[in-house]
């Protein structure tokens, strides 16, 4: 039994660094740390781990709050390598200790990927140094109020930014943007804690400050009262491949809300299955719709038209409006079906 723990514990002490820190970095923090163990090669390895996850909601079990935010800082002190990603989950308002940890992530000023997430009644402002995190390229704030500093400098590299939700000025929102110039992904959340409001104009201005823009997400726009799409399979067809894979099924979500939605219209369509299936979506999904049009691309032959008619009216698509005018035509106004 001795002999074969030893060679267990050899096998593990002979792994490669970078294998050792792969796993590191799969685990909670707290599980890294108990990995010191393990053999001699291992005690300090935590100390080099480039991602950092911190989480105090450990299902039913209470953490205590100065124990968690001493932990925090302990492995903040002692770590010696450059941190790339850095995570917290916190159900406490600790934030004068969250200040102080951003101050600590500016000494090296290395991450790439910042997530924030507080579940405390109260919403956490985020400090004019986080903004001095230069290298951010992935950031995701939860519960958050962001005010933009006097010498707003954005952040040249984020390509990927998510508010789940996050309490801003539609118009401090749109200058910080500006200032993030190749983000590629936005996802703003907006629920009962934060009230906000787009106008139409607001809206387009929004796509104005994001020109490197793939992924845009507003998730719950109950007032929402038209949608206007164009696909670009030809262009980028991977882009809206992921972007209709997203879309859920009508099936899983019986709760969506269109209940303000009147006029729907589709340029360059070309009856891609994923199409459908969004078309779908919002025609079972939109009980005051008055009108749908769907403008054709101009690579559709006419029998493929034909066939898309064809099976238009073999089967139907459920409607939540009955009177709902579902229109589909060539470009230049040539009309080929009205119901």
């Amino acid at each position: 039994m001795k002999g074969q723990r030893k060679n267990s514990r050899d096998r593990i002490s002979a792994l490669p660094q970078d294998t050792i820190e792969k796993i590191l970095t799969l685990m909670p923090i707290r599980d890294a740390l108990r990995t010191i163990i393990l053999s001699r090669k291992w005690r300090y390895c935590w100390t080099t781990m480039p991602k950092l996850v911190f989480n105090d909601r450990n299902g039913n079990e209470e953490i205590d709050e100065y124990k968690f935010v001493k932990a925090i800082f302990h492995v903040l002190l002692l770590h010696s390598a450059p941190i790339l990603e850095f995570s917290l989950f916190v159900n406490t308002e600790i934030f004068s200790e969250i200040d102080q940890i951003i101050l600590h992530l500016l000494r090296d000023n290395n991450i790439k990927k910042f997530i924030f997430n507080i579940s405390g009644t109260d919403s956490y402002l985020v400090p004019s140094s986080f903004f001095s995190l230069q290298g951010l390229e992935h950031l995701e704030l939860s519960y958050c109020t962001f005010e933009l500093p006097i010498m707003n400098r954005g952040f040249s590299r984020l390509k990927t930014l998510r508010f789940c939700p996050v309490c801003i000025a539609n118009e401090m929102l749109f200058q910080f943007l500006t200032n993030c110039p190749i983000v590629e992904e936005f996802t703003w959340l907006i629920n009962d804690w934060i009230d906000v409001e787009i106008t139409e104009y607001e809206l387009v201005e929004l796509f104005r400050c994001l020109p490197s823009i793939q992924i845009l997400e507003i998730s719950r726009s109950p007032n929402l009262e038209k949608i206007k799409v164009e696909m670009c399979w030809e262009h980028d067809w991977r882009c809206c491949q992921k972007t209709f894979n997203n879309l859920p099924d009508i099936q899983d979500y019986l709760g969506l809300n269109l209940d303000h939605l009147k006029e729907m219209e589709i340029i360059s369509f070309t009856n891609h299955a994923l199409e459908i299936e969004f078309v779908k979506l919002v025609m079972a999904k939109s009980p005051v719709l008055m009108k749908a049009l769907v403008e054709l691309d101009i690579c559709v032959s006419v029998d493929e038209e034909v066939k898309m008619l064809r099976d238009l009216l073999r089967i139907p698509f459920p409607r939540a409006s009955p009177t709902a005018n579902f229109i589909i035509k060539r470009p230049k106004n040539h009309y080929r079906y009205k119901n």
